[in-house]
């Protein structure tokens, strides 16, 4: 299997996680900001830790930042804060399964602006596996009945489209797209080094710009939850390790391909959220969402093979 496709898996799995930890800081003491800030202000000093390994440890060598890498990071880095916020802020809806369902139309958008941005076409072969993938993830995310809360007064077949869980979910899976294709063009516009440094590199110099801006951001409008971060740091530490696993994970493999087919065998998430489900919480799935699993290692079998 192809190093690519293990660290996507990898980056996934630790993904689920991490908000897994973060949903269950935002139902106990944490706002939508704070615990959106968990993730990179406890990550940040681990991702910089990860570089001095390297460089003090292995010899690396920092690879020299060029103005196209500053553009690119910073895009992917504000546009992560934006998408992260907006998933924390799904957890609040009763229909969170319909959004998150949406947000993960991050794979067809990413390819969109894989193509647009960096002109990276997408294969025939890859176009079809995103489709096959992404209808099993609307299959899975389909809620099989909505209280009149989550509809905003209205009725029939709009009511899976227009209200605010879907909204935050396609607003996430657009601005995740963004993220991945800055951090694709940030990794190839440093000059010099293997994969992993510059993977790493990226990361932490990221993680470090999302922390000093969310932080400014929550001191000024939520004095309050700056302290209550520092007050969780038993789960949150655990949030930043988790995010910093997932995220060299999801770098390393923007290096190594096209965005659209990292994005789209990162749907194997949705595997292990069931997993968990099914064999830690003792849920059982409907045959629906069965099927749409199906559809998801499909469309990953698919992108394997290709």
């Amino acid at each position: 299997m192809q190093t690519w496709i293990v660290v996507t898996i990898a980056a996934a799995f630790f993904q689920n996680l991490r908000f897994m930890l973060q949903k269950h800081l935002k139902d106990s003491r944490l706002s939508t900001a704070g615990t959106t800030l968990t993730r990179f202000l406890y990550g940040a000093p681990l991702a910089c830790l990860l570089v001095a390994v390297l460089v003090a440890g292995f010899e690396y060598r920092i690879p020299v930042v060029t103005p196209e890498f500053l553009a690119f990071a910073l895009t992917g880095g504000l546009a992560q804060i934006l998408a992260t916020h907006c998933v924390i802020a799904l957890f609040a809806e009763r229909n969170f399964a319909v959004g998150i369902g949406f947000k993960k139309t991050e794979t067809v958008q990413t390819a969109i602006l894989s193509f647009l941005v960096l002109a990276e076409p997408i294969s025939a072969r890859g176009l079809a596996a995103i489709l096959v993938s992404l209808f099993g993830v609307l299959l899975m995310s389909k809620s099989p009945r909505l209280r009149a809360a989550d509809t905003d007064g209205l009725e029939g077949p709009m009511t899976m489209v227009v209200n605010r869980a879907t909204g935050l979910g396609i607003a996430a899976g657009f601005l995740f797209g963004c993220s991945a294709i800055g951090y694709r063009g940030a990794t190839l516009s440093l000059d010099g080094g293997d994969v992993l440094i510059r993977a790493s590199t990226t990361l932490a110099f990221v993680t470090v710009f999302q922390a000093l801006v969310l932080s400014t951001f929550v001191r000024l409008r939520e004095p309050g939850q700056f302290s209550a971060v520092l007050g969780s740091w038993r789960v949150a530490g655990l949030v930043g390790l988790t995010s910093v696993l997932g995220s060299l994970g999801w770098f390393v493999a923007f290096a190594l391909q096209n965005a659209a087919y990292v994005k789209a065998v990162g749907q194997i998430e949705l595997l292990f959220t069931f997993a968990g489900s099914y064999f830690v919480f003792r849920e059982r799935s409907r045959p629906r969402e069965v099927a749409g699993i199906l559809f998801v290692a499909l469309g990953i079998l698919l992108l394997i093979a290709r």
